[in-house]
Parts: structure tokens; sequence; C-alpha cells
């Protein structure tokens, strides 16, 4: 035996032993996709117009502080639509100095003056565009932190579309039982915020209860609210078990953030219920201690996703460290709230748009027939290819295991999904692989009747076929790198399997098979018939 086959045969069986071990065993190394697994998938569509109002909000109290600074503050701030600010009763005098000071402390708007002594302040395409993409972004990373702590396995997590699409977010999750649950904690935004309670002149903060209604509200401040203060709803239950809405008085801005947690997690409250413990970084810790040494006596209320969860009395100086209650907790809601404030809030609002939920017996059921039809059609083959080619044929079959355990140690390697349609790119994998040997035995066989010796017949045969044998599985190889490139899903897993069944169809096709006719030959050099 040459050196050259002991090394190919060498190869050959390392390749063989190396996939063999990844791939054991194959129920644990083998990632199941969503439709084999169960679980639910879910596309979400980023409410980038959120991002760029929040942002139009945070610029209208910086402009009307920086331009009260120095005495230059309008009558009155206002949103323009999503993306613009409108400052009116601006001093004609001192519009050139107020267009000057914005212009400089805030380049992302461009001003234009729609009257005397108006202003209005839109945020420069470029800008707008960059707070939409980093609103997609941040929502992607938060719900990539909300699913590793929830502790779902393997989850898919990726932005989808394209120009004005692309404020879509893709998520998988196999395995997953509860699926209202998980969607309510990746959906909502949990964006976490403190504001003092202003309440109306002449009542004592202890003995202030907030309406059922907004023109009540209105009329405890002269029928209009003050326009540092905002009506924000708390829903509570009675104790007939009826629930019912007030509204509080609270300022607009937000002296603390959910964005200045350090941590959060599970608590009880005085009464042993269920509460959310958090901890502020050092420099909210500082704010926190003097606000609540400034305000002692009055109502302090805690805002999550634009609703009141309770507005308690501050009766002493806090730090950096307190409890959020009275929000009806139960342990699983209080769990999860924890969970959504340590991975942070959502930047904008997230609607569904698409959403599918597939049990996990019926995963089970189609693992179960794509396996039993798979080694069906695997039989058919090899039974056919023993019977048309003979012995031969147990080369093929030999080249067909060897294909399929590379394609399964590849997949386990990579960490690649298995799905429905990747089962249907390893049957039809199968096919084309049965097809090259199929090529080179109708050569051998022709060389053969031609009167060529056995050895000269298979050398011959590699090399007439191998020409058809590229160009075939190149060609299929080309549309499948297309629908991975530009698919989703179940599209992509049907393309990664074909796509690796192929590469590896050509290296048994061409290198393996023969090197076993190779071994054949230099075992027996007087062969003067092959069983073909």
């Amino acid at each position: 035996m040459n050196l050259d086959l002991r090394w190919r045969l060498l190869l050959t069986f390392a390749l063989l032993i190396l996939c063999g071990y990844v791939v054991y065993p194959p129920a644990e190394q083998i990632r199941l996709g969503l439709d084999l697994k169960g679980g639910i998938h879910i596309v979400m569509r980023v409410k980038t117009d959120d991002a760029v109002r929040a942002e139009i909000d945070l610029s209208q109290e910086r402009i009307r502080s920086a331009l009260g600074e120095k005495g230059l503050a309008p009558q009155r701030t206002s949103a323009d639509g999503t993306n613009a600010l409108l400052l009116e009763g601006i001093d004609p005098a001192r519009a050139g100095e107020v267009r000057d000071l914005l212009g400089r402390q805030f380049p992302q708007f461009q001003a234009s003056a729609p009257g005397p002594g108006r202003l209005r302040m839109q945020l420069r395409a470029a800008d707008e565009s960059g707070i939409r993409d980093s609103a997609v972004r941040q929502a992607l990373e938060t719900i990539r932190n909300r699913v590793d702590k929830f502790g779902v396995a393997e989850p898919t997590i990726q932005r989808q579309g394209a120009g004005a699409r692309a404020d879509r977010v893709l998520i998988q999750l196999p395995g997953v039982e509860d699926p209202e649950r998980v969607k309510d904690l990746i959906g909502s935004p949990a964006f976490l915020e403190w504001k003092l309670v202003k309440v109306p002149p002449g009542i004592v903060a202890d003995q202030f209860r907030p309406p059922d209604n907004l023109d009540a509200l209105s009329q405890m401040f002269g029928g209009t609210l003050p326009e540092d203060v905002e009506a924000l709803p708390q829903d509570l239950v009675g104790q007939d078990g009826k629930p019912f809405r007030v509204f509080w008085p609270v300022t607009r801005t937000s002296p603390i953030t959910g964005n200045d947690l350090k941590n959060a997690r599970r608590d009880q409250d005085r009464f042993g219920g269920p509460a959310v413990n958090f901890l502020l970084t050092a420099d909210a810790g500082r704010r926190f201690q003097d606000l609540t040494r400034q305000h002692q006596g009055q109502l302090l209320a805690i805002v999550l996703d634009r609703k009141i969860v309770s507005a308690p009395r501050i009766n002493a100086v806090i730090a950096d460290q307190g409890i959020i209650e009275g929000g009806n907790f139960t342990l699983e809601s209080a769990e999860d709230l924890a969970l959504k404030l340590r991975s942070g809030a959502l930047p904008a609002g997230m609607e569904i748009l698409e959403e599918r939920t597939v049990g996990p017996s019926l995963g089970a059921d189609s693992v179960r027939q794509g396996i039993v039809a798979s080694i069906i059609g695997s039989i058919i083959v090899v039974l056919f290819m023993l019977v048309f080619y003979r012995m031969a044929g147990s080369n093929a079959v030999f080249a067909l295991a060897l294909n399929v355990l590379i394609l399964l140690g590849a997949m386990a390697y990579f960490k690649s999904t298995l799905t429905l349609p990747g089962i249907a790119g390893i049957a039809l994998s199968i096919g084309m692989s049965v097809d090259a040997n199929v090529l080179v035995f109708e050569r051998i066989r022709e060389e053969m009747r031609n009167g060529r010796t056995v050895k000269a017949a298979i050398g011959a045969g590699f090399e007439k076929a191998l020409t058809a044998i590229v160009d075939g599985n190149v060609t299929t190889l080309i549309p499948a790198f297309f629908l991975y490139a530009k698919g989703t899903g179940p599209v992509r897993g049907f393309a990664l399997t074909l796509s690796v069944g192929i590469l590896a169809n050509l290296f048994t096709a061409v290198f393996v098979s023969r090197a076993l006719f190779d071994a054949l030959l230099t075992l027996r050099p007087r062969m003067e018939r092959l069983s073909i």
C-alpha cells in the first residue's frame, strides 16, 4: 500500500472517529429548533417614535433650563409633532441670542422661526435616524438580557429588516412552557421613575386623596394643571374586590429613574407580602438622599411604565436603598419586575407583529416522524445501491453513512440548530450523495464495457464524472448560500443542512469513495472483474 493511499485512509477514519465523538450523544449535542422542540416564535416591532418623543421631552427640559440660566426662558415650550419642539413667547429683541445659544448647546436641532416670538427646533435627519437605530439596538440587548436571566436555553434573538423596516426583532425561545409570562417579560418597557406628588394648594399631604377622574383633579388646581405637573393613573382594587383607577398629580421631571439602579431583587414588605428591594448607584444615592432630605413629609410616587405603583410619604432621609411595595404583587410578578429592572428598561414600546406557539408534544411528533422518514428513505437507498451495483454499492453505502455523520458532526460542532426543514435538507443531501455515486459507477461500467481493465476503468470513471459531480453540487450550493444569507428561521435551517451536506458529499463522493476503490485494488492487484 503506497504512502498516499495510507494517508487518505487514515484521514477518512480519523474524520469518522472525530465526527462520531463530536455528535455523541446526539440528543444532547444536536440543538433542536422551535418546530422540533416546541416554544414560541415572535416578531416584534420597536416603536421608535417613542424613543424620538422621549428625546424631545428630555431636550425640552434641558432647553428650558439652559435658556432660563441666561434669562432667555420662553413663555411656553411644547412638542410639535414627533420630532420637534416649539418655543413661544421669546423676546423678539433677543431672538438672535436665543438661536446662538441653542445652536451651540443643542447642535442636534435645526432652528427655524415660524413667526414673531416663536422658534421651532426640529431634530436633524441624521440625529433622528441615530436615535431610532439606537433604540432598536438597545431593545435587542435588553430583551437578550431579560431572556438570559429568565433562563431560556438556546434562544434566538436577532434584528430583522432593512431601511424603514429595520425596527423588527425576531425572538425564538425553544422549550418555553408559559408563553404569556415570557411575552410580558420581554415586551413590557419596565421604565421606573420616582416623581414628587404635587399636592393641590391648601391640602396637607397626608390628607390628599387622588380623585377617580381627570376633571376633578384639574378642579383641585383651579381648572388647569400647572405646566410642570402631569396626571398619572394608579390601578387599585376596592374592598368589594372591584378594580378602580385614581389619578395623581406628579412632576413631569424624574429626579431618579430606573437607569440609576444598581440592583433589584424580590423581597418582603413590612407585612410579609411580596415586594421589590432596589439598590441605587453611588451618584443616584446622593441625589436620592438630597431629594428625601429636602422634601420630608411630602409624597413620592413610584412610577412604573407611566403608572403609579404607590405614593408613600417621605418620613426619613433615604440614601441608596429602598423598597417598592403596594403594587399588589404576587411572588411571580415581584420576581419578574426585579428581573426587568436588573436587565434595564426598554427604550421604547413594543408591539407583536407575528406570533406562533409550538407545543412540545407537536415538536416531539415532528422529530419522530422526521427520523422515521429519514430511516425509511435511507434503507430504500441502501437496498437500491446494493441490488443495482452489488459489491460496489457497499462503497456508496459507506460514503453515504460518512456523509450524514460529517453533516451531523458539523452541526454539533458549530452549535447549529436542526429544524424540520433542516431534516428535509438532510434527506435531499442524501439523495445528492447517491446521485454522485451513480454518476461514477455508470462511468466505470461504461469504461469496462469498452474493454478497459478494472484499474483503468475506475480511474477513468472518477476523472470523467468529476466535472458533472462538481457542476451539479456547486449549482445547488449557490442558491443554498443565498437562501441562508437572505432567509430567516426554517428557511435558513434548510439552507444550512443542505449546504453542509453538499460539501460533505463532494468530499465523500470524490475523495473517500476513490480511496476505498484504491484500497481494494491494492489488496487484489490482479482483479479482472469488478462487481458493479
